[in-house]
This record gives structure tokens, sequence and C-alpha cells, in this order.
């Protein structure tokens, strides 16, 4: 069994961390201290009156952490609430604080690996230990990579935290019996939806129990209906012609461009349509405020998942400085702007007489509140919403950049792609028609003969999964399958992203891009969602599977099918944001060329 270090490497790490105990409840003092200082000095650089409340709720914790250090077992370790809300500017200098906290990280990251290390080498019921949360605060620009790593010599281990300890997992026996089998064991857990709730609030994400079942229960009923598939397709179609004009701009002016950006405007704009009956300038390049919400809602994501391995982002709430402030910020924004949205609907459907046929999900749930306006209030109409942009807005855009990211590096397989859209759909083309009539053609018939499209999306999600890892949180003792026990309050985390790369899942070519293992005959064959994680499976299995394989089938189609894209710097390595899904950092920048016999015969308008 793997374990971190030898038994007795621990065992001299205990010794000599008995001599530093003290000096790490220091540490922690210290931190608070130095916070302290600068709260007092900036507000006296910029003529700010001091604020004896605050000052005095930090005096309190001080004191609190001096006397609890004597009596805890953890010396200096004891647990701090920092729920107040303190305004403090962010353009203080961090640079001593940081130096001072990773200080502490450090040894409160020994401490806790020499004290439960050990653990895993007696007991071979406890997961191995591979490291610390912390250690991923050192990985956490290739997060995903590092835990594969960690994942291909364990296939379950163990990270410990201050107040849990983290169970990873590849094991697809594992998956299923924490997403289905037993699934009322498992919720999403106290700490993920302290971290959610700012951003997300009370949304299917981010809940459990009654308010999840109440609104799965009306998805469900919404996606399952007709007028909003018909809807949808037309809304996506529309969006794939206007993607195909402005592709041809920059192809005429042969522009790079970052088609990542644009996937995510033709996103944006498709889930405000089908979502909330708002249309968007977003892809004619006059987007305003659309860009603003674009970035904040980005930014937001990427700031809250950086809460999972910041064991100080309550004190910078707290504070209120550096990411915590920048999150605050944005949050205020994207509540402005969803907010302003809800009241126009509302106005909007109030004018109107018939609430019984009602295309976007918005203005169904608006019919349903109307029911219970006490429970279905608009600061929770935010919150599904926020939750549906999450789901509609990052997977679908997220899976096209990596999509047209490994088709740019395997050209033939845009080849084979363009000669099934060829064959499927070729007799139904005319010779000089307009873009519009090409995204017509794109019916469900048609969509349901793609197969080697559908098997090299498949592929996308699979190596390049929209959620990278997902989990849920023991509420009672548990045995996972392959033996390792589980305690009430760890957490328990599917690593979709290592999964793909496992060869004893996928084989020895795991790490190879090959739509062709999908297929059997010529036909998609589906894998087990256990195996295959990408939309999540068991009671919770993502609704809108369906929508986004025909999202992106349109999308992929209408774009294929008149150029041929490439990069703009084929040697430049591709890299991904750590946050909840899997965006290309820094863009993708590519060149569309046209086919030839094809663009010149059909009108952009």
């Amino acid at each position: 069994m793997s374990t971190v270090a030898s038994e007795s490497a621990f065992s001299q790490g205990r010794q000599q961390l008995g001599d530093n105990r003290h000096s790490l409840g220091s540490n922690a003092m210290n931190v608070l201290v130095c916070l302290r200082d600068w709260i007092r000095a900036e507000r006296r650089n910029q003529g700010m009156e001091p604020e004896p409340s605050d000052e005095l709720k930090l005096e309190e914790i001080m004191t609190s952490r001096e006397n609890s250090a004597e009596s805890s077992p953890m010396h200096g370790f004891a647990p701090v609430n920092f729920d107040y809300p303190m305004q403090v500017p962010i353009n203080i200098n961090m640079n001593e604080l940081e130096k001072m906290m990773h200080n502490l990280l450090i040894f409160h990251s020994f401490l806790i690996l020499s004290i439960y290390a050990g653990k895993s080498i007696r007991d071979p019921k406890y997961a191995p230990v591979m490291g610390t949360v912390f250690h991923q605060l050192l990985y956490f620009n290739r997060l995903y990579d590092y835990q594969t790593e960690v994942a291909k010599k364990t296939t379950t281990f163990r990270l410990l935290a201050p107040e849990q300890s983290e169970i990873y997992t590849t094991d697809s026996r594992n998956i299923e019996h924490i997403l289905k089998t037993n699934f009322g064991k498992y919720s999403k857990g106290k700490r993920n939806q302290e971290i959610f709730m700012d951003l997300f609030g009370e949304g299917i994400f981010a809940v459990d129990g009654e308010k999840w079942k109440q609104q799965r229960k009306l998805a469900s009923f919404e996606f399952s209906a007709r007028v909003l598939r018909d809807f949808s397709c037309t809304v996506f179609r529309k969006g794939a012609a206007k993607l195909v004009s402005k592709v041809f701009e920059f192809s005429v002016a042969n522009q790079v461009f970052d088609m990542q950006e644009l996937l995510m405007r033709c996103s944006l704009y498709s889930i405000f349509k089908v979502g909330f009956g708002v249309d968007l300038n977003c892809l004619d390049g006059s987007g305003g405020g659309d860009s603003e919400f674009i970035k904040a809602f980005d930014d937001s994501n990427e700031l809250t998942y950086w809460r999972y391995v910041d064991p100080f982002w309550k004190l910078k709430r707290y504070f209120n400085i550096g990411s915590e402030f920048l999150l605050k910020k944005n949050i205020k924004f994207i509540s402005e702007f969803v907010d302003e949205l809800i009241k126009t609907r509302r106005k909007q459907l109030e004018m109107k007489q018939d609430f019984t046929d009602k295309e976007d999900i918005l203005s169904r749930f608006l019919v349903e509140s109307k029911k219970d306006p006490e429970k279905m209030t608009d600061q929770y109409l935010r919150d599904i919403i926020l939750n549906f942009m999450l789901a509609g807005k990052d997977s679908t855009a997220n899976t096209l950049s990596w999509f047209f990211y490994v088709l740019c590096k395997n050209p033939l397989i845009q080849v084979k792609i363009v000669e099934e859209i060829r064959k499927v759909i070729g007799n139904n083309l005319k010779d000089n028609g307009s873009v519009d009539d090409f995204v017509i053609s794109i019916t469900e018939e048609v969509l349901e003969k793609m197969h080697y499209l559908h098997a090299t999306l498949t592929e996308t999600l699979r190596l390049y999964p929209a959620v990278p890892v997902d989990g849920r949180c023991a509420d009672a003792y548990d045995v996972l399958p392959d033996g390792f026990h589980i305690s009430k309050g760890d957490g328990v985390y599917y690593l979709s992203y290592a999964m793909g790369r496992m060869p004893y899942i996928w084989g020895n070519d795991a790490e190879d891009f090959r739509p062709e293992r999908w297929l059997k005959g010529g036909i998609f064959q589906p894998e087990s969602p256990f195996k295959f994680i990408a939309f999540h499976a068991g009671p919770r299995i993502c609704l809108g599977k369906d929508f986004a394989y025909r999202q992106m089938k349109i999308l992929s189609m209408a774009l294929l099918h008149f150029f041929r894209f490439k990069l703009s710097d084929d040697t430049k390595e591709v890299t991904y944001r750590t946050m909840f899904t899997l965006h290309i950092n820094d863009g993708l920048l590519v060149h569309a060329v046209p086919r030839r016999g094809l663009v010149g015969n059909y009108k952009f308008e």
C-alpha cells in the first residue's frame, strides 16, 4: 500500500514537531497582530477614522486564540469564527502577511501529516494518505494533472485537512456506491455549501434535501417538455448561423481570433434566450454590459473554487481583502444584473394575458412562482438562474473549445467529421443558399445519424470533462466497495479528469484522443455513466445532457462545414484554468480557413 513516508520518518517528525508547537501558535497570533496593525495604518494613510468596533472584534479573536491555544491539543490551532462583516481596503501590501501565512501553512501541513499519516501504514482499511489539502495549493495551476499523477499510484487516496479528511477516487465501483447505491448517505456537505453559498446561493448545485427535490422535479418537467426542446433547437440554429457569420469576418480578414471567447458568447446568447427569453448582442460585437457579466461570472467561478485550497479564505472574507474582496465585488455586479433581468421579464409577462405557453425557462419558473410566492422569491430565482448558467454556458462552450483544440491537433479527425456531414446532410443542401438554409437542414433526424461526431464530442469529454472534480460528503460511517472506510463528515470526491487518463479504465492508450473507441460497426456505443462520469450519474445525473449534445452538434457541424481550423501557434502549450469548469487558460487562438467551393456560394448576412 502506498504511504507518504515510513513509520520511522513520522516518528522523527512528531518528535521534532513537539519542540515547535508553541511557535505554531505564535505564528497564528502574528498573522492576527499583523492584520490589526495594517488595518490601523491603512485607515490612517487614507484619512479614515479608526473603527474601534472592528478592532475590538480582532482583539477578542486574539484573546480567544491565546486562551484556547493552551487547552487545544493542536496548540494554537483552535477554530476561529470569521463571520463578522468587516470592510478593509484591497490595496494593502500583502507580502509579509503571505510569508507568515506560508510558514504557518508548512507547519500546519507537517503537523497533521505527522499525526495521521502513520495510521494508513497500520490500518489497511484507512485509505492511503498522499498529503494534505494544502498540497493542492502548491499545485493549483496544474491541480488536475497533479491529482492524476497521484491516482495512477493508488486509485483511492486521502488528503488530510484541519477539520476533516478528504477521500479522492477514480474507482468506478466507489463512484456508483456514493452516487447511486448509497445515495442517501451522502450530501453536498457543510463545507461545500459554505464555499458555494455566496455565488450560487440555494440553487440546485448547492443544496440537498427538499430544496433539491423541488428544483429537480420542476427542472425535470421543464426539460422534458416538447415546447422547450423545439424552442431550444431553433435558438441553437440561430446562434450557429450568427457564429458562422462572425468567423467568416475573421476568415476574410485572415485574422487570428479567440475561439473560446466566441463559443462563450454564443453559448451565453443561447442560454439567455432559452433560459430567460432575452436577446443579447454578445455575438454582434456590441456586448457592453454583457462582456462585463461574462468576465464577472467567470472570475467569480475561479475565485470561489480557490476557496477549496485556500485555508485562509474565511479570514480574507472577514477582512474583505484579497481574493474575497474581488469575489464580493463580482457577486454584487452579477446579482444586480440578474435582478434586473428578473424584474424586466416579470413586467413583460404581466403585460401578457396567456401564461400557459411560455417558451423560456425563466418565464415558466415565474409562472410557477405565482403558486408559492413566499418560497420562490426573486432571490431564489436568482440562485436558480446562476446555477442554470453554470451548467449551460460553461459546459458546452468549454467542451467545444477543447473539441476544436484537439481537432486542430488532429486534422484527419476534422476531415472525417466533414465527410460524415456531407454524407448525412448532403442531399438536403442547396447549391446556392444562405447559412440559415444550412443550419435549418440540421434536423433532429440528422443529429441522430452523426455517430462519428457524437463519438468525437464524447471523447473530448472523456479527456476534458466540463467538471473535472466533483463529489459528496458522508453523512454517516460507510465502507466503500474497495474496502476503505469512510467516517462521518469525510468528503468523497471523484476525479473525472484523472479517470479519463487511467489505463486500468480505458486501456494503455487512455491518454490518446481516439473517437473510434466509442464506435462499434460505425454506431456509437455508450459506456457506464460511472465509468464515463462527465454528466454525473445516479439521481443527480445532468438533466441537460441531451440539450448539451444537441447544441454542440449543431454548432460544430455549422463551423466545420464552412471552415477548416488550425492553431495560430502549434508549438504553444495549451493549459487550463483551475476552477469549477475546465476553461482553456488564455483562450484558444485559431485561424479559420474557408473550405474551397463552399463559402463563396453561401450568403452571409
